[in-house]
């Protein structure tokens, strides 16, 4: 049975594909974007987070971990979460010994089975809202098997599937699964190869190739674009992409304003977040550059 890295599973979401769904969130994503509003995504291992308001500076997590790294922040000596895995046996270990809570740990290795059960609780409100499951990460993609797996149970069971993907995964790995999936929601992030690679670890061609493939032979593909300041949110930005779409045969996108509700996760994880200061955007503030959609041919929504 496949296993992969969940770091949550969230019930009624209402905005993740139609109906009420449940999301499952593994684990892991090679784009490592700037702007992400879930860090602890990135990598596909648990990892240790730790609240600094929280730590009492007393070094508990220290001695149950003689092999991690010390650090020192604000006076508080604690672990280096940065030196220990999550799972590890001393990972574990320095979580339970914190006697304030401020250690924890992100992620946790599930099977097909665990997520499945999970999922299953909720199959009425799937029935009566026309909703289902969504696989969203990370990048869920990186764990095929797993999906490919966990895609076939849900259909067994009659429930509605659908995933949040930016796609950059081998393209013999996207047109393996996609069929198993009723709707595919798909980050356009930039049609400017050099502007993606300047601001993730992602190569755009890969994206594009995926999502043009999925716009031709899927039948339900939402393109969605996180609009974000310095990166994409120009009126020329919003010129490329929008002819991009409409010379795929795409006829909607849905627009995402950049927030930073995810700040605060990076301190958690001892992460640098390089967007810090930068205005969170509202859909009145993207007036015209929802109107360069339009103009194109392309529904562009909020």
């Amino acid at each position: 049975m496949q296993r992969a890295t969940v770091f949550n599973i969230q019930k009624f979401s209402l905005n993740d594909g139609p109906g009420i769904r449940t999301v499952v969130f593994l684990k892991g994503c090679p784009l490592r974007c700037a702007w992400c509003s879930n860090p602890e995504s990135q990598s596909r291992a648990p990892q240790l987070e730790w609240k600094k308001s929280a730590c009492l500076g007393c070094g508990a997590c220290l001695a149950a971990a003689p092999d991690a790294n010390a650090a020192e922040t604000a006076g508080k000596r604690h672990v280096d979460i940065r030196s220990l895995r999550g799972d590890s046996y001393q990972g574990k270990a320095a979580v339970a010994a914190c006697p304030a809570h401020a250690l924890t740990c992100t992620g946790e290795t599930k099977t097909v089975d665990e997520v499945l059960e999970f999922c299953l609780q909720d199959k009425p409100f799937y029935e009566d809202s026309g909703g289902g499951v969504t696989l969203s990460g990370g990048e869920a993609l990186t764990w095929p098997d797993f999906c490919v797996e966990l895609l076939d149970r849900l259909r067994e069971e009659s429930i509605d599937t659908c995933i949040e993907t930016e796609a950059h995964v081998p393209k013999e790995t996207f047109q393996r699964i996609a069929p198993q999936l009723d709707h595919m929601l798909i980050d356009l992030k930039h049609v400017d190869a050099a502007k993606v690679r300047d601001h993730t670890a992602g190569e755009a061609n890969l994206m594009l190739d995926n999502l043009r493939w999925a716009i031709a032979h899927h039948p339900d593909v939402l393109p969605r674009t996180p609009v974000i300041p310095g990166f994409n949110d120009g009126e020329d930005d919003a010129h490329a992409m929008a002819a991009w779409l409409h010379e795929a045969g795409a006829t909607r996108v849905q627009l995402l304003p950049f927030h930073n509700f995810g700040e605060s996760k990076y301190d958690l994880l001892s992460m640098p977040y390089t967007l810090h200061g930068a205005k969170n955007l509202r859909s009145d503030d993207l007036g015209n550059y929802r109107q360069v959609y339009l103009d194109e041919g392309v529904e562009a929504f909020f």
